[in-house]
């Protein structure tokens, strides 16, 4: 899944590593050698 916007929050699914993007560059987040979850956040 390719990250669109600062505030995005994602999830390694094998090591439960968790992400928020600060800065979008394009591309797509990976954490041990497969594609991070984009996670819903409730505030």
């Amino acid at each position: 899944m390719a990250v669109e916007k600062i505030g995005e929050k994602y999830r390694c699914n094998v090591c439960g590593n968790e992400v928020t993007v600060t800065k979008v560059g394009g591309g797509e987040l990976v954490c041990c050698g497969q594609p991070m979850e984009k996670i819903d956040v409730v505030l």
